[in-house]
């Protein structure tokens, strides 16, 4: 979260915002690799597919815990993230 000090300078309260790997273009492309749809992924990751199905929607960003059970529930199925330092990010399978 950023936040305004007294002085009007830029403060960032608790954690920073580290850059996610697991994109909503990426989330699509593995689900569709793996043939499942959203809810299979919602029951596969413990998240719900309305969270899913607006997280690929680009209708809202995830938390970092929830971006965790989404990479653990295909990471489960076979599949690793890469980050490319900077670029896109992909996956690979085992």
């Amino acid at each position: 979260m950023i936040s305004f000090n007294q002085y009007g300078q830029r403060d960032c309260m608790g954690q920073p915002d580290a850059r996610k790997i697991l994109t909503p273009a990426l989330c699509r492309a593995a689900r569709g690799f793996l043939d499942w749809t959203q809810t299979d992924l919602a029951d596969r990751s413990g998240v719900s597919r309305s969270t899913i199905r607006d997280y690929e929607g680009n209708r809202h960003d995830t938390h970092r815990a929830t971006e965790a059970q989404l990479r653990l529930a295909f990471e489960a199925a076979g599949l690793r993230f890469v980050d490319t330092g900077g670029g896109p990010s992909g996956f690979t399978t085992e």
